[in-house]
Formats: C-alpha cells, structure tokens, sequence
C-alpha cells in the first residue's frame, strides 16, 4: 500500500525503497513488474542528446489529445505520413477536425488520407489562430518531460509503460491506492477486495 502511494506520486525508486523499508533492487522489481515491456533494443539511459530534435539519440513519441483531455501516444520509430497513418486511422474519425504545428509529415498524411488539418506556426510564435491551437497538447507534453526528468532517465523498454503511467495519472487526477491496485491488476475494485482478502489469509496461515 505504502508503495502504491508512492507510485501516484511518482517517487523515485531509491525514496520509494526508504520509504518502504525495502532494498533498492526490491523497489526496482515491484515497481518494473507493474510496467509492461517495450520490444526495441534501449538506448543508454539519462544523459543529454547532442543533437536536437528526432535523431538515433533520442525516442520520438507522438501524442494525440482532444479538447476533452482524451489522450494517446505512440512511441515512433518513423515519422512520415505512412506511419502516422497506421498510428491516427484506427482511433480518429474521418471527419475530425486535426490541428498540429505545421511538420511536413502531419501536413502529408492529412493531404493524402483526406483528413482536415488546421497548422499553428509555432516556430513563429503562432500560438492560436480563432479557434484553433494546440496549447492543450503543449500543456500535456510539458507536464510529461517535466515528469520523466526527475526519473533522470527512463530505460526505452520502460518507456510505453511509462507514458502509460503518466496518462493514468494525468486522467485520474484524484486516484487512490485501492482503484490504483485495481488497474495495475487489471481487476474491478471488487476483485482486487476479494485479491487483498485472500493475500492476508495466507499471510496470516502459519508455516
């Protein structure tokens, strides 16, 4: 439970194992066996890119957000109209109403799967333009590197449970241990009652 707490916080994993009495290891495992892994080769972790932007030295994720808060994001080995394609047709209706910075891949996929996109020139210190910005996604991808930088690097393999992590608690802002537990189980709050019972029976059989 102690732990489960420190995870909605998103303490590191050495507090994480002062505050639960546990080794360093410990807290590694428990926290990684709640993670599910990415199937790349990692890059080392920490460290600073020497080159800005996508580039080998750094892992471009690509987030989608609606005005309601509804988010996703996709890890991108490629960023080109074909692969965002394959990444925007299975969750986007056809008449949705896309608004992006003006990158060359979004502007492609748009004009070749005949979708509506409206461009801020964000380089131009173009923020809104009527009704149509991107702050809301702005304000989410800062809140995500502000909230990977203090894990002072985050191995790639981690990497999607770790934007999962992030959407979890970004969506369930008031999130408690028990409905935690439940989603980490992938379990109804019902279940995980019945899960937490039974755990303590054994606890409590001597052996």
């Amino acid at each position: 439970m102690d732990y489960a707490k420190d995870i909605i916080t998103g303490e590191s994993i050495r507090d994480s194992a002062k505050h639960c009495k546990v080794a360093n290891s410990t807290s590694f495992r428990w926290r990684h066996r709640m993670l599910s892994h990415l199937e790349r080769k990692a890059r080392k972790r920490g460290g600073k890119a020497s080159q800005r932007g996508v580039s080998s030295e750094q892992t471009s994720v690509l987030i989608v957000r609606d005005r309601n808060g509804n988010t996703t994001d996709t890890i991108l080995e490629k960023s080109n109209q074909d692969t965002l394609a394959d990444i925007l047709i299975p969750i986007i209706d056809k008449d949705t109403l896309l608004c992006s910075d003006k990158k060359t891949s979004y502007t492609a996929f748009a004009k070749k799967y005949h979708y509506t996109l409206e461009t801020i020139n964000s380089s131009a210190k173009e923020y809104t333009r009527g009704i149509f910005h991107v702050q809301n996604v702005n304000a989410y991808d800062s809140r995500l590197k502000a909230w990977m930088k203090h894990f002072h690097g985050v191995a790639t393999k981690y990497l999607t449970s770790y934007l999962g992590w992030m959407r979890l608690l970004d969506r369930e802002k008031d999130i408690t241990v028990r409905k935690l537990l439940a989603v980490i189980a992938g379990r109804d709050l019902f279940l995980y009652d019945v899960l937490l019972y039974v755990r303590q029976v054994f606890v409590c059989i001597p052996t």
